[in-house]
Parts: structure tokens; C-alpha cells; sequence
């Protein structure tokens, strides 16, 4: 299982907390510098019931910035994974994937239903 993180995020330090306590194996990979494929974003916005919001940071300042919320409305779904391969920060986080499970965000109730109740 691959969960993209950034090191600065509280919600981040959240979910691998998590993960440790319940002995999970994951590898770490920096959100920023090697940002989900787009094969991996279009995994997720499947889960995610093809609502492509979901997959943004709204809060990031990259996110704020007018250059891109204002052309996201007009975006294919296409050109919207490919601006998000493409910027890191632009991705909720943390963002986990498995062959099984794709979790964006980290709510423990959530983490916890999709890996069996742990």
C-alpha cells in the first residue's frame, strides 16, 4: 500500500500514526515530489463517485490561487488529473492506496471500515 503524504501535515502524522498502531505495512512516498500517477487519481475519483472536487486541496494556497480555482470549472476530467499529477500540494492528503482500499483524507472511522474494523 502506497500513502502519499507531506511531513508537515498534522492530518498526515495522523494517518501514519494510525497505520503504525495497527501494524500496518505502508510505503511513504512524498506528495509533493512524486505525486500520484494518473492511473492512481483516476482510482481514486472512481471511489470518490466521479466527483473530481474531492480529490483537490481546496486549502492550499495552490488551490486559492485564481490562475487555477477559477480554471478548474472548465477543465475536462482529463486535464484536471493531469494538473493534479502534475502538483503535488494540489492533492488531499494523505492520499492511500492499496489494491483493495483508496482513501483520501484522513477520518479514522473511514480508515477503519475500509481496512475491516481495525
Amino acid at each position: 500500500m502506497k500513502v502519499y503524504v507531506y511531513d508537515k501535515c498534522g492530518t498526515c502524522r495522523k494517518a501514519l500514526n494510525w497505520l503504525d498502531l495497527n501494524d500496518m505495512k505502508y510505503t511513504k512516498i512524498p506528495i509533493r515530489d512524486n505525486p500520484p500517477s494518473k492511473s492512481a487519481l483516476k482510482k481514486m475519483l472512481k471511489t470518490k463517485n466521479g466527483e473530481l472536487k474531492k480529490l483537490f486541496n481546496t486549502s492550499s494556497k495552490d488551490y486559492r490561487d485564481p490562475a487555477v480555482k477559477d480554471r478548474l470549472p472548465d477543465l475536462s476530467v482529463e486535464q484536471a488529473l493531469d494538473l493534479l499529477a502534475s502538483r503535488g500540494n494540489l492533492i488531499k492528503r494523505p492520499f492511500l492506496l492499496s489494491e483493495e482500499v483508496a482513501l483520501i483524507g484522513f477520518k479514522e472511522e473511514e480508515w477503519a471500515a475500509a481496512f475491516g474494523g481495525k
